[in-house]
Protein backbone atom coordinates (compact mmCIF):
# COMPACT_ATOMS: atom_id res chain seq x y z
CA UNK A 1 0.00 0.00 0.00
CA UNK A 2 1.35 3.60 -1.06
CA UNK A 3 0.47 5.89 1.25
CA UNK A 4 0.30 8.53 -1.18
CA UNK A 5 -2.32 7.07 -2.04
CA UNK A 6 -4.43 7.43 0.88
CA UNK A 7 -6.92 10.55 1.23
CA UNK A 8 -5.50 13.43 2.80
CA UNK A 9 -4.86 13.65 7.01
CA UNK A 10 -4.97 10.24 6.74
CA UNK A 11 -2.25 9.14 9.10
CA UNK A 12 0.45 6.61 10.31
CA UNK A 13 -2.54 4.32 11.78
CA UNK A 14 -4.43 4.38 8.70
CA UNK A 15 -2.03 3.66 6.64
CA UNK A 16 -1.57 0.04 8.30
CA UNK A 17 -4.85 -1.01 8.66
CA UNK A 18 -5.19 -0.34 5.07
CA UNK A 19 -1.81 -2.09 4.08
CA UNK A 20 -3.02 -4.81 6.65
CA UNK A 21 -6.18 -4.74 4.37
CA UNK A 22 -3.86 -4.86 1.05
CA UNK A 23 -2.07 -8.06 2.95
CA UNK A 24 -4.90 -9.93 4.14
CA UNK A 25 -6.70 -10.08 0.48
CA UNK A 26 -3.44 -11.17 -0.94
CA UNK A 27 -2.82 -14.09 1.10
CA UNK A 28 -6.74 -14.89 0.96
CA UNK A 29 -6.24 -14.74 -3.17
CA UNK A 30 -2.68 -16.75 -3.33
CA UNK A 31 -4.39 -19.91 -1.66
CA UNK A 32 -8.01 -19.65 -2.75
CA UNK A 33 -6.93 -18.33 -6.83
CA UNK A 34 -3.60 -19.86 -7.47
CA UNK A 35 -3.79 -22.87 -5.12
CA UNK A 36 -7.28 -24.06 -4.40
CA UNK A 37 -8.07 -23.00 -7.90
CA UNK A 38 -4.86 -23.37 -9.91
CA UNK A 39 -5.44 -20.11 -11.16
CA UNK A 40 -2.24 -19.11 -13.48
CA UNK A 41 -3.63 -15.72 -14.77
CA UNK A 42 -3.88 -14.47 -11.13
CA UNK A 43 -0.33 -14.78 -10.43
CA UNK A 44 1.24 -11.83 -12.16
CA UNK A 45 -1.64 -10.09 -10.20
CA UNK A 46 -0.57 -11.76 -7.21
CA UNK A 47 3.02 -12.53 -6.99
CA UNK A 48 5.95 -9.58 -7.77
CA UNK A 49 8.43 -10.69 -10.33
CA UNK A 50 11.29 -11.52 -7.41
CA UNK A 51 8.79 -13.38 -5.45
CA UNK A 52 11.14 -15.63 -2.55
CA UNK A 53 9.05 -18.60 -1.36
CA UNK A 54 10.23 -21.06 0.66
CA UNK A 55 7.12 -23.88 0.21
CA UNK A 56 5.91 -26.71 3.13
CA UNK A 57 8.15 -29.54 1.66
CA UNK A 58 10.82 -27.55 2.13
CA UNK A 59 11.57 -26.19 -1.58
CA UNK A 60 13.02 -22.58 -2.34
CA UNK A 61 12.42 -20.94 -5.15
CA UNK A 62 12.93 -17.34 -6.72
CA UNK A 63 10.34 -15.29 -9.02
CA UNK A 64 6.84 -16.05 -10.48
CA UNK A 65 8.05 -18.92 -12.84
CA UNK A 66 9.96 -20.50 -9.80
CA UNK A 67 6.96 -20.92 -7.84
CA UNK A 68 4.99 -22.35 -10.20
CA UNK A 69 7.36 -25.19 -10.68
CA UNK A 70 6.69 -25.92 -7.35
CA UNK A 71 2.80 -25.51 -7.74
CA UNK A 72 3.05 -27.71 -10.46
CA UNK A 73 5.27 -30.57 -8.51
CA UNK A 74 2.81 -30.30 -5.41
CA UNK A 75 0.07 -30.63 -8.18
CA UNK A 76 1.83 -33.61 -10.06
CA UNK A 77 2.20 -35.66 -6.36
CA UNK A 78 -1.61 -35.16 -5.65
CA UNK A 79 -4.14 -33.83 -8.11
CA UNK A 80 -6.69 -32.75 -5.60
CA UNK A 81 -4.16 -31.14 -3.34
CA UNK A 82 -6.30 -27.92 -1.32
CA UNK A 83 -5.29 -25.35 0.97
CA UNK A 84 -7.60 -23.79 4.20
CA UNK A 85 -6.83 -20.75 5.94
CA UNK A 86 -7.93 -21.75 9.59
CA UNK A 87 -6.54 -18.75 11.14
CA UNK A 88 -5.00 -15.28 9.04
CA UNK A 89 -3.60 -12.15 11.07
CA UNK A 90 -2.15 -9.01 9.54
CA UNK A 91 -0.45 -6.07 10.78
CA UNK A 92 0.96 -3.53 8.28
CA UNK A 93 2.83 -4.82 5.23
CA UNK A 94 2.87 -8.74 7.17
CA UNK A 95 1.14 -11.84 7.49
CA UNK A 96 0.68 -14.60 8.88
CA UNK A 97 -1.82 -17.78 8.38
CA UNK A 98 -2.63 -21.13 10.18
CA UNK A 99 -3.34 -23.75 7.42
CA UNK A 100 -4.26 -27.06 6.62
CA UNK A 101 -3.37 -28.80 3.71
CA UNK A 102 -5.26 -31.63 2.18
CA UNK A 103 -5.43 -34.28 -0.94
CA UNK A 104 -4.75 -37.62 -2.30
CA UNK A 105 -1.70 -38.98 -2.97
CA UNK A 106 -1.70 -39.39 -6.89
CA UNK A 107 1.67 -38.96 -7.76
CA UNK A 108 5.52 -38.95 -6.39
CA UNK A 109 5.58 -36.56 -3.23
CA UNK A 110 8.31 -36.72 -0.61
CA UNK A 111 10.21 -39.57 -2.67
CA UNK A 112 6.97 -41.69 -2.30
CA UNK A 113 5.50 -43.71 -5.20
CA UNK A 114 1.93 -43.01 -5.09
CA UNK A 115 -0.19 -44.80 -2.09
CA UNK A 116 -3.73 -43.19 -3.31
CA UNK A 117 -4.70 -42.48 0.50
CA UNK A 118 -5.74 -39.53 1.28
CA UNK A 119 -3.61 -36.91 3.61
CA UNK A 120 -3.68 -34.19 5.64
CA UNK A 121 -1.39 -31.93 7.96
CA UNK A 122 -1.50 -28.72 9.57
CA UNK A 123 1.22 -25.85 8.05
CA UNK A 124 2.02 -22.15 9.15
CA UNK A 125 2.84 -19.41 6.79
CA UNK A 126 4.46 -15.95 6.78
CA UNK A 127 4.06 -13.42 4.06
CA UNK A 128 5.75 -9.99 3.22
CA UNK A 129 3.46 -7.69 0.93
CA UNK A 130 5.51 -4.92 -1.15
CA UNK A 131 4.08 -2.49 -3.78
CA UNK A 132 0.91 -4.34 -3.86
CA UNK A 133 2.22 -8.01 -4.23
CA UNK A 134 3.23 -10.43 -2.33
CA UNK A 135 7.36 -10.45 -1.82
CA UNK A 136 8.02 -13.26 0.23
CA UNK A 137 6.32 -16.48 1.87
CA UNK A 138 7.90 -18.75 4.36
CA UNK A 139 5.89 -22.07 4.05
CA UNK A 140 6.16 -24.85 7.12
CA UNK A 141 4.46 -27.78 7.19
CA UNK A 142 4.19 -30.65 9.23
CA UNK A 143 6.11 -33.60 7.06
CA UNK A 144 6.19 -35.82 9.61
CA UNK A 145 2.19 -35.79 9.43
CA UNK A 146 2.58 -35.94 6.23
CA UNK A 147 5.02 -39.12 5.76
CA UNK A 148 2.99 -40.60 8.84
CA UNK A 149 0.05 -40.43 6.58
CA UNK A 150 1.83 -41.71 3.33
CA UNK A 151 3.97 -44.81 5.04
CA UNK A 152 2.01 -45.73 7.82
CA UNK A 153 -0.41 -48.82 8.64
CA UNK A 154 -3.73 -47.52 7.77
CA UNK A 155 -6.50 -47.84 10.86
CA UNK A 156 -9.67 -50.20 9.74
Amino acid sequence: MNPARLAPGTGPEEAAVAEAGVARELVTRFYHRLWNEWDDAAVDDTLSAGFLFRGSLGDQTRGRDGWRRYRDKVRSGSHDFHNEIVDLVAAGHRAAARLLYRGTHSGPLLGLEPTGRPFSYAGAAFFTVSRGRLAEAWVLGDLAALRAALTEPQQP
